[in-house]
């Protein structure tokens, strides 16, 4: 699984780079906190898979990482081969990025 650290996603939105920023996260803590991805929690991934770009790449974001993980596994099931992890999640986008970013 490939995988992006929150610096080199930080580098992708600073340079206005095309890519799809997807949060698997529900929609209470979508709520606290989010760096501006398109909300598709992880329980409805597959039902709302057509949502996910195949075209270019797709950054999959979560709180620690585990379910953005489990995300992607799900979605290469389907054929997608342009996804990465973003490592740590929001908790390593408020440590290492955002530390007035509210955190839970």
């Amino acid at each position: 699984m490939q995988e992006i650290t929150v610096q080199e996603l930080k580098e992708k939105l600073d340079s206005g780079e095309d890519f799809q920023l997807i949060d698997v996260r529900e929609d209470f803590e979508y709520e606290t906190s989010n760096i501006g991805g398109l909300l598709i929690p992880l329980g409805g991934i597959l039902i709302e898979a057509d949502k996910v770009s195949k075209d270019k790449p797709v950054v999959v974001m979560c709180r620690s990482g585990k379910r953005s993980a489990a995300a992607i596994m799900q979605l290469e099931q389907l054929g997608y081969t342009n996804l990465s992890n973003l490592q740590g999640g929001i908790l390593a986008w408020a440590a290492e990025i955002d530390p007035d970013l509210s955190v839970y």
